[in-house]
Parts: structure tokens; sequence; C-alpha cells
């Protein structure tokens, strides 16, 4: 408990230096600070990264993926973030208004994300494919983990650089018990409500077995989706591997012998495999991203992340607790990674 009341010393010091009033400095100017607004950043533009010697129509659409996928905009202070489910949609609907895109190269770095927004992501990706009828290869750079793979899925071929951790394949929804922490504060939870589960999984008092009984169920229903899209989607892969599906990460060589992955390669080797599929060699390709992000290479981003998600640095698993009570299919070591996407 030391820590939980260093932190409490800590944050009442900061609380009592910007004043009671806020984040109102205490000078006479009365400086502000107030969380920017997320501004409309305009339609999509398109940057060719990657040009053949010919000036063909042809193009290879590269479109990234990058952290955490949820169905929320990823806002904060100075946030330049956007909702990744939303712009990713927004950019599978340019291409697929677009004939001269011969193929699409899936670019993704990240642990997952929530089971709704994955499962999203992956069926706009699969109704796009088959309404073009083009080719689709997902490249997976650091990160391609739990609701990141599922998505991968969704592509025809995929390529993992060699030391790309991919895998997850697990559910997870994360609980806090601080019920004996706010006991040493003098604060108990006093909630008034219809129905026996109306607060499943609160944080102010033990889920019981039953409770837990309920929310584990879902759990399982997740999983079997997951394991259901895998063996449906990547028939190389050996359903008897149970262990593969237990959450665990490999590196993209045993995710290759595994049936998970079909090339250990780097980006410019999806590329290439992109338009050897789509029969375009002289296809150019293009990043879709904000005409104000910059993208003058294949590995450009649209940032989904906010600049600073807290004025305090200080990071407490259910006290900073996640404004996503949502079951996960990510690989999360830290468990406030979430966070990120709060706003916080």
């Amino acid at each position: 408990m030391r820590s939980l009341r260093a932190y409490w010393g800590l944050l009442s010091v900061l609380l009592a230096a910007v004043g009671c009033r806020g984040l109102e400095a205490r000078t006479q100017s009365k400086v502000y600070l107030h969380p920017s607004p997320v501004e409309d950043r305009g339609p999509l533009a398109e940057m060719a990264v990657q040009l053949p010697w010919s000036e063909s129509p042809q193009k290879i659409a590269l479109i990234d993926v990058d952290g955490l996928l949820v169905n929320t905009p990823i806002t904060g202070l100075g946030s330049v973030g956007e909702n990744p489910t939303a712009v990713f949609r927004e950019k599978l609907d340019r291409v697929e208004a677009d004939a001269c895109f011969r193929a699409v190269v899936l670019r993704i770095n990240s642990p997952g994300g929530g089971v709704t927004a994955a499962d999203i992501m992956w069926r706009d990706l699969r109704t796009m494919k088959v309404r073009r009828g083009i080719p689709v290869v997902a490249c997976l750079m650091d990160l391609g983990t739990g609701g990141a793979y599922y998505l991968a899925t969704a592509a025809d071929q995929i390529v993992a650089h060699p030391t790309t951790i991919t895998g997850g394949m697990g559910v997870i929804l994360n609980l806090y018990n601080l019920r004996d922490a706010m006991m040493q504060f003098n604060i108990l939870g006093a909630p008034i409500k219809a129905g026996q589960y109306t607060d499943l999984g609160t944080p102010i008092r033990e889920l019981d077995d039953q409770g837990r009984a309920l929310l584990q169920q879902i759990a399982d229903q997740y999983h079997a989706r997951f394991r259901e899209v895998v063996r449906m989607t990547r028939p190389q892969h050996d359903p008897a591997r149970q262990e593969d599906f237990d959450g665990r990460v490999f590196l993209a060589q045993e995710a290759l012998e595994r049936g998970l992955i079909d090339a250990v390669g780097y980006l410019d080797d999806a590329i290439a495999l992109a338009r050897r599929m789509a029969h375009a060699p002289q296809a150019k390709v293009v990043v879709l991203h904000r005409s104000h992000d910059a993208a003058r290479s294949v590995y450009a981003v649209t940032p989904n992340q906010p600049v600073q998600t807290n004025l305090f640095p200080l990071s407490i698993p259910g006290f900073d607790r996640s404004q996503l009570p949502t079951f996960l299919y990510i690989w999360q070591p830290e468990p406030t990674l979430e966070r990120r996407a709060a706003g916080r």
C-alpha cells in the first residue's frame, strides 16, 4: 500500500499546484490548458511511395493498421488520433471505388484490440476483396497478434518479418477488485440497482463464482469464434494444434511452420508478391493518408494515438481504469494498454 499512498500524495501535490479550479494556472495572465478538439483533417489523399520505371495507371494500395484496434476515436491532449475502425473502412471504400487499384498490401503493426472492432475490420476487408476481386497481402511488422492476426486472416497471403511477433490468439477482459484498496481511503461503494448482474465486473466488490462463470462463458464463445475464423481461412493450419490458441506468441519462422503465415520476408517482398498476384508488375504503390500526414515511404503511418493521454504520468491498473469495458483479442502483457484509446 505504500506505493498507493505515494501515488495519492503526489497526485495531491499536483492538484494543489494547478489549483482547485482545474487546470487554471495561478498567474495574472490566467493561462488555461484545454485538450485540443478533434478536428476534421480532411479526406484521404494518395501518395506514391514506390514507383516502377513506367508511369502505369495501375496502383497497389498500401493500407496501414497500427496501434490498438478499437471502434472509438483515439483522443487526448494534443490528439492527432482517429477511430481506427472508421479510417480503415474509409480506405477500403476508396480502393473499392477506384478501378486502378489492382491489389492491397495490408501493413499491420498492432497487438490487437476489441473483439468487435477486429471482427468488423475483418468482415469489411473480406467484403471489399470479394466485391473488387483483387488480391490482398497482409504484411506483419513488429506485432501481429490477437485481433491484428484475426484481421490478417482475411488476406490471401500473410507475410511476416523475420522478427515479427505473431499469434496471441486468446481473449481477455480486464477486471480489478479494488474493494480493499478503497477501504484504505474510507471509500465504500453503495450502488442502487435493479438486476443482480447489472454491475457484473465492478471493481468495488469481489466477483462471485456465478458472475465469473457468466463472463467466462462469453470469453469461451469469443475464443471459439477466433478458432473458427482460423480454421476457415487458414486450411494449412493443423486444427489439432490446440496449444496455438492458448494465447502464446511465436516468431515468424515458427508461425510459418505452424501454418499461421505463408512466408517470412520484408515489406518489399509483400509488395512484390502483391504485384505478381495482381499480374501488375508496373503498378505503383500508393499510401492512402491524410493530406497533413507525412507519407514519403512505404513505412508512413496514419496516426491513431494521442500525443499525450494524461497530464499525470502514473498509471495504476484499476485506479486508472480502462474506459473500454470490453473483451479483447489482444496480446497484452501491459494491463493498462487499452487506456490509450480512452483519452485519459
